[in-house]
């Protein structure tokens, strides 16, 4: 006799998946700062290939096990909203990856450093709150974490003002400065990815409190 998990399909598999690729965006965003801040670019760029191909398998394999879950430990919609987050913030770090490899030679000097810093610290946070998810959803927990995430990307909305008074007032290099703002913009969108992320941890443990 078939067991109801066995015919429904085991629905918690979806914290172990987006656990998986919190850490993964994580990962991603701790390779962009060692990108900043260590010599060895060569091996840094293959870590961001590996961790995007690993963040193409896991969102995959959410979407095809929603597909073959009846019952689901979240709602579908949560389940693929997070999913859709989480898979952008590795592939908006690899953009900046991209282009800052071909470009970096015309940026020496622009410090990036300190807001990818403020991306690594926003996953971290990101990485602990989609686990909250499979302990308890507890509130007052979660919303600390969010409150944290707020005021990293507030941190890093600062940072931009010295930089960018650098390259439009003080500078006279307008090529420079277009790519500079091109690449924290990136950084600033893949902040925002994880505050997206935070939002939807914190509207589910709402729904569920």
């Amino acid at each position: 006799m078939f067991s109801l998990q066995t015919i429904f399909g085991k629905g918690d598999k979806f914290y172990g998946l987006l656990e998986q690729s919190a850490s993964t965006a994580s990962e991603s965003a701790q390779a962009l700062h060692d990108l900043l801040t260590k010599p060895d670019q060569g091996a840094v760029m293959a870590r961001f290939a590996a961790t995007r191909a690993r963040e193409k398998e896991l969102a995959a394999q959410i979407s095809e096990g929603l597909v073959n879950t009846f019952v689901t430990a979240l709602d579908r919609e949560d389940i693929e909203a997070l999913n859709s987050s989480l898979y952008k913030i590795p592939k908006t770090v690899e953009k900046f990856a991209e282009r800052y490899e071909i470009v970096s030679a015309r940026l020496d000097g622009v410090d990036f450093a300190q807001r990818a810093l403020v991306l690594l610290h926003s996953s971290e946070v990101v990485v602990e709150m989609v686990a909250e998810l499979r302990n308890g959803l507890r509130i007052d927990r979660v919303k600390k974490l969010q409150d944290r995430l707020q005021a990293l990307e507030s941190e890093g909305d600062r940072m931009l003002l010295a930089p960018y008074r650098t390259l439009y007032v003080e500078g006279s290099d307008a090529m420079r400065a277009m790519l500079a703002k091109d690449l924290f913009e990136l950084i600033e969108k893949a902040i925002d990815k994880c505050r997206d992320v935070g939002n939807i941890v914190y509207s589910i443990v709402l729904k569920n409190s």
